[in-house]
């Protein structure tokens, strides 16, 4: 099999069970993508890892990481899920997504080394799945581009993910919240200890953790893995957060000497963009950055659906929130931004809390439009109209996706109000298509 266009590697890595579309518990594992390891003898030792874990923020912590270290002038690969539109941007090469030179050398290398008897030459009898050939291709991509550090984000939990075969230089875990409760656990503790599964004998660990619960977990893990752990909170303070159309700005000073104070700012929009960067400058100072390549590097981080302003008549605004907490973060920021108001358009996956959610976005929301995510995740519209009308939101149902965001744009511009499009990275997908 020989690959000629990026359409045809994707149609072959579909040909394999996609976990993205639904999660089964019983399959996550290790041990068909350490035999991917083997098969194509460790590509992900040719450079130095960043491994990345946590509820939320770990998307974007990884994206402005990966900046700081590009701004150090060192060759950079970055691992991403899921993707705003084409498969491509998850395999990040300096800045741009995988070249097709790139992609397509390296998808022959994997199509050719994959067992002519597979499924058969894998444990247990059973194919690699999608997420572990992408990861297994973009090991190779990142390999082939001559990367030197790599910024590996994790795809769910930690502990089995497909991405936990890597021996890392650092560890960095974001905030913990309750989410994916049918595979991670119905507690904090749970779901902190499947995150800290990235933790390695030795490798030094950074988090922006919050919950007491969750340290606990960490520091006990690092403890027993002899890795050092630093918590954010207790090595630095953030005052001074500002946050506008443009991004976000704070101050950063040290509480532990040598006492340092800097102004960092980034185009993500966000208080919890500060927290974000933070994160990504401390394990960046650690891994030998400056002050002014940290500052450069997060002046230029961008990532799509996070909070993302479009430039249109009215602002879209663009936010893959799909949890309470995330959902109340996002909240926040648009009434500090748009004090006035807005309009809002809503979709999101069967399996997450409509209720809370709806909940928290009532709060601001008279009006809303409800949709499906798209179609790539399964949902219940009934559910979210239910939800939001406990809320005390009055709402209309536009079942196809494209229809309402054409719907909510036309009236959120005819009001001449932003309209905030969230729920679901897969709606903000099908918005980002329609609005570019």
């Amino acid at each position: 099999m020989e690959f000629h266009n990026p359409e045809e590697v994707y149609a072959f890595l579909n040909r394999f069970l996609n976990f993205e579309r639904k999660a089964d518990p019983k399959e996550y594992r290790l041990d068909r993508m350490q035999k991917l390891k083997e098969l194509f003898d460790k590509p992900d030792e040719a450079y130095r890892i960043f491994h990345v874990a946590g509820s939320k923020g770990k998307g974007s912590t990884s994206t402005m990481l990966a900046a700081i270290l590009r701004a150090v002038g060192r060759r950079t690969g970055l691992y991403t899920s899921p993707h705003l539109l084409y498969y491509t941007e998850r395999i990040n090469i300096d800045g741009e997504p995988v070249k097709n030179e790139i992609l397509l050398a390296a998808a022959n290398e994997l199509a050719a080394g994959l067992p002519v008897e597979s499924p058969a030459a894998f444990p247990g009898g059973e194919s690699p799945t999608y997420f572990e050939l992408l990861t297994m291709l973009a090991f190779l991509c990142f390999k082939k581009a001559g990367c030197e550090d790599v910024v590996l984000e994790v795809g769910l939990g930690g502990r089995l993910d497909s991405t936990n075969v890597v021996k890392p230089f650092s560890c960095l875990i974001t905030e913990i919240e309750l989410e994916h409760t049918e595979l991670l656990g119905n507690s904090i503790a749970q779901i902190a200890s499947e995150k800290a599964g990235i933790i390695k004998p030795g490798i030094p660990v950074f988090t922006s953790s919050t919950k007491p619960d969750a340290l606990h977990v960490f520091k006990e893990k690092a403890a027993g893995m002899g890795s050092e752990i630093h918590v954010l909170d207790d090595e630095y303070s953030l005052t001074g957060i500002t946050i506008s159309q443009g991004g976000s700005s704070f101050i950063m000073e040290s509480i532990l000497p040598p006492i340092t104070k800097t102004v960092l700012a980034t185009k993500l929009i966000g208080r919890v963009q500060a927290r974000n960067a933070a994160l990504a400058a401390m394990a960046a100072s650690h891994a030998g950055c400056s002050q002014g390549q940290i500052k450069e590097g997060l002046a230029k981080a961008v990532l799509r659906a996070r909070f993302e302003i479009m430039d249109r008549e009215a602002p879209v605004i663009l936010d893959g929130a799909h949890t309470p907490d995330s959902i109340k973060a996002s909240v926040d920021d648009f009434r500090t931004i748009f004090p006035d108001g807005g309009s809002l358009l809503f979709g999101c996956a069967k399996d997450k809390d409509v209720n809370a959610m709806a909940g928290i976005l009532g709060q601001v929301f008279s009006e809303a439009i409800i949709t499906r995510p798209g179609t790539f995740k399964e949902s219940d519209t009934a559910a979210m109209i239910a939800a939001f009308g406990k809320a005390g939101v009055d709402t209309k149902l536009v079942e196809n996706t494209e229809e309402a965001v054409k719907t909510a744009v036309k009236l959120a511009q005819n009001m001449q109000k932003p309209l905030l499009i969230i729920g679901s990275f897969y709606l903000c997908a099908a918005a980002a298509a329609i609005l570019l």
